[in-house]
């Protein structure tokens, strides 16, 4: 028995290494585990302050106009 729209993939010990999900009927759960994986990639980046990053954003916006 299994999920509908769920399909895991086992390595040769049996062990799940990969899942296929029907986005149709579980995109939600997909955007969750896709902000998880860009979060953890970004883990180690270099953080800025709010107020700095709001700085340099209006910085960037005022040489556009």
């Amino acid at each position: 028995m299994g999920i509908p729209g769920v399909q895991f993939f086992s390595d040769e010990q049996g062990k799940k290494r990969q899942v296929l999900l029907d986005l149709r009927r579980h995109r939600g759960i997909w955007e969750d585990v896709y902000d998880q994986i860009v979060a953890e990639n970004r883990r180690n980046e270099t953080r800025v302050d709010w107020e700095v990053a709001k700085r340099r954003l209006r910085s960037k916006r005022a040489k556009v106009a």
